[in-house]
């Protein structure tokens, strides 16, 4: 819905059908889409290997993508509205996402996209305990590492990966132990921004929490 890779001369689309097009939590599919004589190669692997999609997922599918012009609609307009919140906020040192025009990217992002998404990530000054903290002071938001709910989902990605990448590994890639990301869901536009940045400011005052979002 955002951008069409076909059309800017992506050879093959590898897609997770699990996030946007399912909607809905439910389903772990993928969708390969590309030229037809490339597609024909992949199948007859695809029909070997037995990688076929069951009927109730298909199905799940199909209910999504009924409503997905809908959803993605909220979808871009509550990760643009949570972004513009977040720019320049105190408490927030960096802040990524290609719909905000102060991103390096956001020429680039423009001309290939038609909606930015609902995924967006900020670091934050205190690091990995303010993180911690402004997680646990969500209420709206529950800590997933997946995207394209109806619910928003917020994670820490170095706790994410904690015990599989070496810290010094994700500091190389640009993953902070302060970095949130967060992926917008469907709620009112009000409410979701109110609820990061209420969270932002009680993670500003306490102190961290023993359990960490690493439990959660």
């Amino acid at each position: 819905m955002n951008q069409k890779p076909l059309g800017l001369g992506v050879d093959i689309v590898w897609h997770s059908a699990t996030k946007y097009l399912n909607g809905h939590g439910d389903v772990s599919a993928g969708v390969i889409a590309g030229r037809s004589d490339q597609l024909d190669r992949i199948a007859k692997v695809g029909i070997l290997t037995g990688a076929t999609l069951g009927p109730i997922d298909s199905w799940l599918l199909l209910r999504g993508l009924r409503t997905l012009p809908l959803r993605m609609q909220r979808h871009n307009a509550n990760g643009l509205a949570l972004a513009r919140a977040l720019d320049g906020h105190p408490a927030v040192s960096a802040l990524h996402y290609p719909g905000l025009e102060s991103s390096p990217q956001h020429a680039l992002a423009s001309r290939q996209m038609t909606g930015f998404g609902g995924v967006l990530a900020f670091e934050l000054e205190g690091d990995q305990e303010a993180a911690i903290r402004v997680l646990e002071g969500l209420e709206l938001a529950r800590i997933s590492a997946s995207l394209g709910s109806p619910g928003t989902l917020a994670i820490r990605p170095a706790a994410m990966w904690a015990g599989t990448v070496e810290e010094d590994a994700l500091a190389a890639a640009g993953v902070s132990q302060g970095l949130i990301r967060v992926a917008a869901g469907l709620e009112d536009t009000d409410d979701l921004v109110a609820d990061v940045l209420n969270a932002l400011s009680a993670g500003s005052k306490s102190s961290p929490s023993d359990a960490g979002n690493e439990r959660r």
